[in-house]
This record gives structure tokens, C-alpha cells and sequence, in this order.
């Protein structure tokens, strides 16, 4: 794992970076960034499965630690949803957009891995 500080308008960040020269995992400002050479349509795990519907994948292999939502829960874009635990750094997962849970597909101290599904929202 690399630890990059960048500073951006003023104020410092960390950057923690992963994974291998194929599969770059970022986090940066709460977020994780994935870059797969083979396939960089999937560096989005938040993508709309369809309109109105989005499914919210684990970023990288992970315990989920907490959840914080429950199947048909309104939340608002931004809220945390799960939290998952992945090399020493609590990574929140959060919602995209204002939707309503439609499924909670894990439970806390599950050990996960990449793309696999945590939260279904519509």
C-alpha cells in the first residue's frame, strides 16, 4: 500500500492506494476509486443499475463493521449506509442519490469481496 499527501485549494489530503498494476483501488476524501485496465467501466461501484434503481458493491475485500440502514429505510444522498473495514481504514458507503432501501445483502463482521453486493437502493 502507498500513502500519497496531495494538497488541493489550500487544504491537505491523504490518499491511500492498493491492489496490483490491473486493479488500482484509491481512497481519497471518504470515497474509493477503482481502476481495472480491463474493464474501466467498473471504477463506478455506484452506477444506476437501472433508472431509478442503484446497487452499491463493496469496493474492495472488506468486513462489513457496520449497518446502518434496514429494507425500506428512506435516506438521503450522502448518508451512510454501511461501513466496511478494509486495510486498517473504516471505508463509509454512501448513498448516491435520495432513494429508499430495497435490500440490505450483508450482515456486520461478513468478510466481502470486490464488487460483491452490499446495498440495493430504488
Amino acid at each position: 500500500m502507498a500513502i500519497v499527501k496531495i494538497e488541493r485549494d489550500g487544504k491537505q489530503f491523504t490518499v491511500y492506494i492498493a491492489g496490483s498494476a490491473d486493479d488500482v483501488w484509491a481512497y481519497y476524501d471518504g470515497k474509493v476509486y477503482r481502476q481495472r485496465e480491463a474493464d474501466a467501466a467498473a471504477a463506478d461501484a455506484h452506477r444506476p443499475a437501472r433508472a431509478g434503481r442503484y446497487v452499491l458493491n463493496a469496493p474492495m475485500p472488506a468486513t462489513v463493521v457496520k449497518i446502518a440502514v434496514s429494507p425500506g429505510q428512506a435516506v438521503r444522498h450522502g448518508d451512510t449506509l454501511v461501513v466496511v473495514e478494509a486495510m486498517k481504514m473504516e471505508l463509509p458507503i454512501r448513498a448516491p442519490a435520495d432513494a429508499t432501501v430495497k435490500a440490505v445483502n450483508c450482515r456486520e463482521g461478513e468478510l466481502v469481496q470486490p464488487d460483491r453486493e452490499l446495498v440495493e437502493l430504488e
